[in-house]
């Protein structure tokens, strides 16, 4: 027995598909915290790329408290070496990147 149609028209089915995505997307979005697009497509959605940028901040942020943690406990005759001076770099660049960022918050 074949299951009956559910829309008329592909073009409905195809519209339905098209609703669910966007009410997906939206919901995502507001998981994060980030407000909605606006409405007008030509409109800066400003507020969204900032709350974008402090949630890339604040995870840079934990990040950095992580990686210090980590050099910290390492062994002293690990920090004295060749490597924690190279994992000492990259959590200064990481820094550097997270503190340039606050200048768009």
């Amino acid at each position: 027995m074949p299951q009956p149609r559910k829309y008329a028209s592909a073009a409905e089915r195809q519209a339905a598909f098209r609703d669910r995505r966007a009410a997906a997307w939206k919901t995502q979005m507001q998981a994060k915290g980030l407000p909605a697009l606006p409405a007008i497509t030509t409109m800066p959605g400003t507020a969204r790329w900032r709350g974008a940028i402090r949630t890339a901040r604040g995870l840079l942020t934990t990040v950095c408290d992580e990686m210090q943690t980590y050099a910290d406990e390492r062994s002293e005759p690990w920090q004295e070496g060749d490597r924690a001076q190279e994992f000492a770099d990259r959590l200064t660049s990481i820094e550097e990147i997270r503190d340039a960022l606050e200048d768009y918050c």
